[in-house]
């Protein structure tokens, strides 16, 4: 679960990441340019770690932004890291910038989503697709994980769902990991209950084509359409609200669904 007290101190809490990541006093320290001595006092209490080797642990722990703020709370010092609202000015060429890249992808599907899934921005391709879903799954804020797999989303038209369904809630078990956030797990206990319906022998490709990675095959106008998903964060974020950005682009799989697509949106 996401840790925002510092009741418990610094050192544990970088012995929970050092623990989740399976690194040892001694690799960390290598890493740190530190001493397993040394990283074994900061863990049990006995030496209180600089600001800056704080964030140097977080970096070699691959510490998510909103977390190192909270090890550096635990630790006696201000957070570095904002988070700025998305629709605050300062943002204004991140989002910009996001709105005319999944613009610019069209007529193939965009989507643009924080860390819990939320919709943030999508472009026509995404809205081509959830035609027809219930007005109880597009009300604000609308999630993709919730919209993909619900019984009433998208999960009947697609047509390897179960395939489909075990890459979402392994990519969220990955985030879970990472983040350690009670939030996502809750998202994931509610998603991962909703029921899978029986796939239709008859519905199956007659002819499988060999992809190169997992497609999402989902049904469209009478047609299967198949893509390639492929995911976008920003390198190197100094904002909470930019670290937790993901563009999920959806890439034609096959020359019909790129035919498919460019006669819907010229």
């Amino acid at each position: 679960m996401t840790v925002t007290s510092s009741d418990r101190g610094v050192g544990p809490l970088l012995r929970a990441w050092r623990e989740q990541r399976r690194v040892s006093q001694l690799e960390l320290a290598l890493r740190a340019d530190s001493s397993a001595r040394h990283i074994s006092f900061i863990e049990t209490g006995r030496s209180r770690p600089s600001e800056e080797m704080v964030l140097r642990l977080a970096e070699h722990l691959d510490v998510p932004v909103r977390e190192r703020n909270a090890l550096l709370l635990a630790a006696g010092y201000a957070p570095r890291y904002p988070e700025t609202p998305l629709d605050d000015p300062a943002l204004d060429a991140v989002r910009q910038g996001m709105e005319r890249l999944i613009q610019g992808y069209e007529p193939y599907p965009a989507i643009v989503v924080d860390a819990m899934y939320n919709v943030l921005a999508a472009n026509r391709g995404i809205l081509m697709l959830l035609d027809g879903i219930p007005e109880h799954l597009l009300a604000p804020p609308l999630n993709a994980m919730r919209l993909t797999l619900h019984p009433e989303g998208l999960a009947p038209r697609i047509r390897n769902l179960r395939e489909w369904r075990g890459h979402l809630l392994a990519q969220m078990e990955r985030q879970i990991a990472l983040h350690r956030s009670a939030a996502l797990r809750k998202l994931y206990e509610e998603v991962a209950a909703y029921p899978v319906p029986e796939q239709d022998p008859s519905e199956e490709p007659a002819d499988p084509v060999p992809y190169f990675a997992l497609p999402l095959q989902i049904e469209h106008g009478g047609r299967v359409l198949s893509f390639i998903s492929s995911i976008s964060t920003f390198n190197t974020p100094m904002d909470v609200t930019v670290a937790e950005l993901a563009i999920e682009t959806l890439l034609p799989a096959d020359p019909a669904t790129v035919k498919y697509l460019q006669s819907l949106m010229p």
